[in-house]
């Protein structure tokens, strides 16, 4: 493995060597077509900055120049049905080489055009395949790219080894990024899984000293990935200089056939120049003018004309080949201008996948979505409802081969909470496993699966150790719309939240179910019980978006949240609540562990107090709502979560706002305090809402 020298901050790249005259026996490919997309993609650059971005056509411009050689040596070679890559915004040549036209990435440019209906970044790109690599959705966070790979690429092995898909053999995964990226968490959660795994995952590594202004020197020991790398285990290192053709290509091909052949993942560290900006707001003053010199004498497109004059070409051919590049370009450029600009009418169409309700048996269907009352004399034994998530997930695991369960301490262990247990025992631990303790992994990879056709069910053991994982979730969420409906993630997120039967604390203990109503393109389920629980799991489980299941920890093996298993075919659709408790003068709206503390506390008042379980929070039953409001004229919202932007604040004012004139009271809420949960039980106590406050509401809100 060879390695740079070091740079220093005010030089952070390093110093270029003499590059040897370019060998005539150059790896196999088809040289004059890798000119053409560089040409194309410096007339892209070059239109955008002399043209588009002054006229303010295009308002983000991200160069790639100085980049794009292996970018489009590396996207040639991506030639499998099912290969798949992940990019950034530096990334276009790498598009065109996939299959991209200058009309299309013009069009994106300009927020035009079918790529993404003007909804996202003209260079964050997703691409179908087109007889190259698949470009999975791009996001627009530094190193939120890598572990989405690692999960197609995890794929990739299962479809081939587990299901016998022998389509999937000698797939490559592709996760490319700058040397800023190989800093974030992301970065480091992916090599771990590719080399403990041995997945077949490129990373790319395109390095050209600085993250914006920020030089390699501040990014990581020694500014140098690659010696701090080199005693990393499970993963093939090769490092070279991604602006010289033959040197770039053999590389390449050597990393993929060492991904080809099963032998596990490899990382490609090229040094390249940035030869712009960061985008076209930079106007790099951070570099002196040694720096820039250095850079341009890097500059991969002379060093291209150079080999292919040395296989024979004239420099009238090559002038041509760009001549005829750029007039390509500018002809794209015009059809770009001709597109209409999307229809306003569409901006919020395929946050959510617009076939809502899988295929059931339903239940619910003979009674209507807001008259269900759901007891302890429906039929089937009754079970914990740990243990109707469990026979749930099982269920489920036997019918559909491509869905996986995993997360931490799910395998052998079963769950921290036993939610799987002796499922790796049943379905084996290709289906059911454990994964290293990294929630941007576990999510990551989940997306990745979901893009690649499996269905991903990960578990995150608590409420508050989503927050690593944040990122991906909200990415995650807005899959299907910036795709313009191209792509989507379905998959289900199992998370343990709440206080305990035994105690609470500031880490294990939060609901913050609020923030999750406010992460789009999400759906939430929350359900109460035993028997909703299975019906809300089996239908996000066969639902076509991204699912948080919310699991209350002091429900789980309680009386509280017994109720009986009715059955593999049991179905309970999205956005309908239950009434738990019919009344005529005050509404209950609540959902968790709460719905059983408001019943005990209307125990009193019979007759008087309805309770309304949500049992989903998106989507959540405004008619059902409205419509016992309408019936009652007074609301009591009850929730676990905090005060202050809580999920119960959504409910009172949809009541103000739609119920107003059928009010006799304010509408109230009851919360916790903007408090953390604390250890303490006695402290516990005075924060989550007790029967007995809850009583004292009701009882107010009956005389007012």
């Amino acid at each position: 493995m060879q390695h740079s020298r070091v740079p220093t901050i005010d030089s952070p790249l390093p110093a270029p060597r003499r590059a040897p005259a370019p060998a005539i026996d150059a790896p196999a490919i088809d040289w004059p077509e890798v000119a053409r997309l560089l040409l194309i993609s410096r007339a892209l650059d070059q239109i955008e900055e002399d043209d588009l971005v002054p006229s303010g056509k295009v308002r983000y411009q991200f160069s790639a120049r100085g980049h794009e050689l292996a970018q489009i040596l590396l996207a040639l070679r991506l030639d499998h049905p099912h290969d798949a890559a992940t990019v950034y915004y530096r990334s276009r040549p790498f598009m065109l080489a996939s299959g991209l036209s200058p009309e299309e990435a013009l069009c994106a440019s300009m927020a035009r055009g079918p790529m993404n209906g003007g909804r996202d970044i003209g260079v964050v790109f997703n691409m179908p395949s087109r007889g190259r690599a698949t470009v999975l959705p791009m996001t627009g966070d530094v190193g939120g790219q890598y572990t989405p790979a690692a999960g197609w690429a995890q794929t990739a092995r299962y479809r081939q080894k587990a299901l016998g898909e022998a389509a999937w053999q000698g797939v490559a995964a592709v996760a490319m990024g700058g040397d800023g990226s190989t800093a974030t968490g992301g970065f480091w959660a992916a090599l771990n899984m590719a080399a403990t795994l041995a997945l077949p995952l490129l990373f790319l590594i395109e390095d050209n000293g600085y993250a914006i202004s920020v030089p390699s020197t501040l990014q990581m020991p020694g500014g140098d990935l690659m010696t701090n790398l080199a005693s990393y285990q499970g993963i093939l290192l090769l490092d070279g200089d991604g602006a010289a053709p033959v040197e770039a290509l053999r590389q390449i091909d050597q990393a993929i056939e060492h991904i080809r052949a099963g032998r596990g993942p490899a990382l490609l560290r090229l040094r390249v120049p940035r030869l712009n900006g960061h985008s076209s707001a930079d106007s790099q003053t951070y570099k002196d003018e040694q720096t820039r010199a250095a850079e341009r004498r890097l500059d991969p497109l002379p060093r291209l004309r150079a080999l292919l004059q040395q296989r024979g070409w004239s420099s009238q051919q090559w002038d041509d080949l760009a001549a005829q590049a750029g007039a390509e370009v500018r002809r794209a450029a015009e059809r770009a201008q001709a597109h209409p600009e999307p229809d306003p009418a569409t901006s919020c169409r395929f946050v959510f996948s617009e076939d809502q309700r899988p295929e059931t048996k339903d239940l619910d269907q003979d009674v209507g979505p807001s008259s269900l009352v759901l007891g302890p004399d429906e039929a089937g034994p009754r079970v914990n409802m740990i243990d109707a998530i469990r026979q749930t997930l099982a269920d489920e695991l036997s019918v559909n081969p491509r869905m996986l369960v995993f997360g931490e301490d799910v395998g052998r262990k079963g769950g921290v909470h036993g939610a799987t247990r002796d499922l790796q025992a049943r379905f084996g631990p290709e289906r059911v496993f454990d994964t290293s303790l990294s929630e941007e992994g576990i999510l990551g990879r989940a997306v990745g699966m979901a893009l690649g056709g499996l269905l991903p069910v990960p578990e995150i053991q608590f409420r508050k150790y989503t927050d690593p994982a944040m990122e991906q979730i909200t990415d995650c969420g807005t899959i299907r719309w910036r795709t313009n409906n191209a792509f989507a993630a379905p998959m289900v997120v199992r998370i343990p939240l709440g206080f305990s039967k035994r105690s609470g604390d500031p880490w294990h203990s939060s609901s913050g179910e609020a923030i999750f109503a406010h992460t789009l393109g999400w759906r939430i389920a929350f359900p109460s019980n035993a028997a909703d629980a299975a019906g809300l799991l089996r239908a996000a489980l066969r639902g076509g978006d991204p699912t948080f299941f919310l699991e209350h920890r002091a429900l789980l093996d309680t009386p509280a949240g017994r109720g009986p298993y009715l059955g593999a075919d049991y179905v309970l659709p999205f956005g309908q609540a239950a009434v738990r408790q019919a009344g005529e003068i005050l509404t209950v709206v609540s959902w968790g562990a709460m719905v059983q503390r408001s019943v005990e506390a209307a125990e009193p008042f019979e007759g008087q107090v309805e309770i309304l379980d949500l049992r989903t929070l998106v989507p959540w039953d405004r008619a059902a709502v409205l419509e016992s409001v309408r019936k009652t004229g007074r609301c009591l919202v009850v929730h676990e979560d905090t005060w202050t932007a809580g999920f119960g604040a959504e409910v009172a004012a949809t009541v103000a706002q739609e119920a107003f004139a059928w009010l006799d009271a304010p509408v109230s809420r009851l919360a916790a305090p903007d408090c953390p949960v604390p250890y303490s039980t006695a402290l516990m106590t005075a924060v989550i809402p007790s029967v007995e406050l809850i009583r004292r509401r009701i009882e107010e809100l009956l005389h007012y």
